[in-house]
């Protein structure tokens, strides 16, 4: 199979075929914590690590492990480095740990991860795997980042409260106040909210999408040729 350019996979995992926006997978825990910046932050950051390891680790065993037994090895690997991971938080970011709860050892079953090893890490070499992990993690998690500023704003008026949670004493005084006073908007903050949020993302993606076609269409017309009638007087010998 021949290997796809890293141009190829950073458009795709990006923007043609984000996880999030395209493909509609992770929607568990993309709707479950991104309503604040932090936890989306960090839900984003577990899950790179994990994709990008996973990918890697299952290129490398793709040539040795039985085809019957293949998806549960996958398992296995994934889980392994999701326990890193969430023993990683709690030794670090434990207030952070404690809000995420539950969606952190979820990576697990994360349909992103999963998806990636069995579609692409299982049919190519360690590099092309493990970048394409890298760039698949950072789509996914540029979208939850995204929906969460964008709820947190609407919610409680404020964006990146809370950095020190994930970042520690440095990101203390990140927190940006939109609107003085603000009395909040509940929807927002809701799960109703973020169903809301990610469909507009989704139907703006969309229309750049469809923007950008036209534009290509245009560009790419053949352009029309020019017949020019010459009247010839006179007599010809």
């Amino acid at each position: 199979m021949s290997n796809p350019s890293y141009r190829e996979l950073t458009v795709n995992g990006l923007w043609k075929n984000n996880p999030a926006l395209v493909q509609l997978l992770g929607l568990c825990p993309l709707l479950g914590v991104s309503n604040s910046a932090v936890n989306a932050l960090g839900l984003g950051i577990a899950t790179i690590l994990v994709l990008f390891c996973s990918n890697i680790a299952v290129s490398l065993v793709r040539g040795v492990v039985n085809t019957a037994v293949r998806l549960p090895a996958f398992v296995m690997i994934i889980a392994a480095l999701t326990t890193c991971i969430e023993l990683l938080m709690q030794a670090f970011t434990y207030e952070l740990y404690q809000i995420l709860g539950i969606f952190i050892p979820l990576i697990t079953t994360n349909c992103v991860i999963l998806g990636r090893a069995d579609g692409f890490a299982a049919k190519h070499h360690p590099l092309i795997a493990g970048y394409d992990g890298l760039v698949m993690g950072i789509g996914f998690a540029l979208v939850l980042l995204v929906l969460g500023g964008v709820r947190e704003a609407f919610g409680t008026g404020v964006v990146f409260a809370n950095m020190d949670l994930l970042l520690g004493p440095i990101a203390a005084d990140w927190q940006i106040t939109l609107v003085q006073n603000y009395k909040g908007f509940l929807l927002a903050i809701l799960p109703p909210g973020a169903f809301i949020v990610l469909g507009l993302l989704i139907a703006l993606k969309n229309r750049v999408d469809e923007q950008l076609a036209a534009s290509r269409a245009r560009s790419e017309a053949p352009k029309p040729s020019v017949n020019r009638r010459v009247r010839v007087t006179g007599a010809i010998d």
